[in-house]
């Protein structure tokens, strides 16, 4: 999401720098969405690592003219989704992409006629999957009954974890989780409250950062219940890459896994 034109040539933060030494960490998984004005960018700092990547974008969230951070609407019809994809692989230069979600549910437009358009996009080779965002359990039966939905991305964070209300039907259907922001977009780091203190604490049991801490949590949370989970650490500095894939292996006791999971709530 922060990936900017700006940073090309900053020694922790070059796309192109960043792309290499996740793919040289393991990393395979790479998201954006049309929202974030940045595709160009990513697909720059793909470059010939187009192959290595699973690449996924997200269309339907659109900015309004104020500028202000909640000032946006959603538009999911037919007609946007066919527009929304060939604007995309223009501008991440490919002639596909891997996962393709519906970024944010519509009032307007049934679920159903905007899977029906993503389907399309399949039949046409333009994207391999469909995948949705911010969107509720029904939003998905409804969507799933169209075309089977592979992936859906919420917030899923110490502080954040209404999505679990989700994961009997995730599960049932066989969808894979993605959770961004495991970090609470930073509200678990350098922050007071029994949560900060409680995550500063166990960090330092683990012998790691309070930031690879909470994405432990994420991955060993997704164990305990059974979930299937790719996290979404939202890494924009090299140093950090590492750190984050490491998360993915480190194992929580279960007592501690208790711990964060009661402060957080």
């Amino acid at each position: 999401m922060r990936v900017r034109e700006e940073h090309w040539g900053d020694p922790e933060r070059d796309p192109g720098g960043l792309v290499r030494a996740a793919v040289d960490a393991g990393v395979r998984v790479l998201d954006t969405a049309e929202m974030y004005g940045n595709e160009a960018v990513v697909g720059r700092a793909i470059g010939t690592l187009r192959d290595d990547v699973i690449l996924c974008s997200k269309f339907g969230v659109y900015w309004g003219d104020s500028g202000r951070f909640d000032d946006w609407s959603v538009r999911a019809d037919p007609a946007t989704v066919r527009n929304a994809i060939d604007g995309s692989l223009k501008r991440l230069g490919t002639d596909r992409l891997d996962l393709y979600y519906l970024h944010h549910r519509s009032d307007e437009t049934p679920i159903e006629e905007t899977v029906g358009a993503m389907a399309e996009l399949q039949r046409a080779a333009k994207i391999r999957s469909l995948g949705l965002s911010n969107v509720t359990v029904e939003d998905i039966r409804r969507a799933h009954r169209v075309h089977p939905i592979q992936a859906v991305q919420e917030q899923w964070s110490i502080t954040h974890r209404e999505v679990e209300d989700m994961l009997p039907v995730l599960a049932e259907l066989q969808i894979t989780l993605v959770a961004h922001s495991p970090l609470g977009h930073g509200e678990l780091l350098g922050s007071d409250g029994a949560h900060a203190v409680t995550i500063a604490r166990l960090a330092e049991k683990y012998a790691v950062s309070a930031a690879s801490l909470a994405v432990a949590w994420v991955h060993n949370r997704a164990r305990q219940l059974g979930q299937s989970v790719t996290v979404l650490p939202g890494t924009t500095r090299a140093a950090h890459i590492r750190p984050n894939v490491a998360a993915a292996s480190l194992r929580i006791d279960d007592e501690d896994l208790d711990e964060l999971t009661r402060v957080g709530g």
